[in-house]
């Protein structure tokens, strides 16, 4: 059941010259990712099971492929998927890579929404599970979750992540919602030392207001950890830092995902001049 109105068409387009279409097997993490710089892209809303297979399909081999998560999905769910009980009340948005012949090519991005409406049918967040989220009650009414983002191997130097955020930004717009939380991963596989120092660094600089703070209910033990390296945030993280993001605490640890996640909040009026004519035309 929908809550919130979708486009009936593609939301997003970015048509530039393409390059050949990869298919969807796994690949290795380190498959050359230049291939698809100038690759045409097509934004659109899941509008059936078979769209969200797609996306649970392409969350699988980037979480359990290529970093080792533990999935737990319920009984009977298909092979190489992830999936869920949130997934049923999402909104799934989809980037496909466009062929030479203009079909619809497979699925190399994906986020995940959970509206308003829909996390009250759901009974809350999937960031509650990680972090009490008592002081964002406020923002409830117009804020939107974002998670299980991720975008294949083979495409992350192109525009795939641009192209999401536009038709996020554009459904933001269109419902009347102002404010985006998730949970940033951090992979854990030095034991947690870049984690915590990446941690120590935003502290000081993005740090959200106290009436926004939100605190770990399984705590990434940063006291016991190097804090001290020169780290630089992962890519998807430092554009959310770009867009005027601001990190609500200290990083949860995830041991299923093998990650350390930082509660993340991002709202539309905070977008700066030039990321607001970029996304949203003005």
């Amino acid at each position: 059941m929908r809550d919130l109105p979708l486009p009936t068409m593609p939301l997003f387009d970015l048509r530039v010259p393409t390059a050949p279409r990869r298919s969807l097997h796994p690949r290795s993490p380190s498959a050359d990712t230049n291939a698809h710089a100038n690759a045409s892209f097509e934004v659109v809303w899941a509008r059936d099971d078979d769209d969200v297979r797609q996306a649970q399909q392409l969350r699988y081999l980037v979480f359990a492929e290529e970093m080792g998560a533990r999935l737990v999905v319920p009984p009977g769910s298909p092979a190489r998927h992830d999936i869920d009980l949130f997934d049923a009340y999402c909104e799934h948005l989809l980037v496909r890579a466009v062929g030479l012949d203009a079909d619809p090519g497979p699925v190399i991005g994906t986020y995940r929404v959970l509206t308003p409406a829909a996390a009250r049918r759901v009974g809350g967040l999937y960031s509650e599970t990680e972090f009490d989220l008592t002081r964002l009650r406020p923002l409830r009414a117009r804020m939107v979750e974002l998670g299980r983002s991720c975008v294949h191997p083979a495409w992350r130097s192109g525009g795939a992540i641009l192209a999401l955020w536009g038709a996020l930004a554009e459904f933001m717009l269109r419902n009347d919602l102002d404010t985006m939380i998730g949970c940033a991963s951090v992979s854990m596989r030095d034991g947690g030392h870049v984690a915590a120092s990446l941690w120590e660094q935003l502290r000081h600089t993005h740090l959200a207001p106290i009436e926004w703070q939100v605190r770990p209910r399984l705590p990434l033990p940063v006291d016991e950890l190097q804090n001290d390296l020169n780290v630089e945030a992962p890519a998807l993280i430092k554009g959310y830092l770009r867009c005027g993001a601001k990190v609500l605490g200290p990083p949860a640890w995830d041991p299923d995902f093998n990650t350390a996640d930082l509660p993340m909040l991002m709202r539309i009026a905070d977008l700066p001049p030039r990321y607001r004519k970029h996304f949203l035309g003005g």
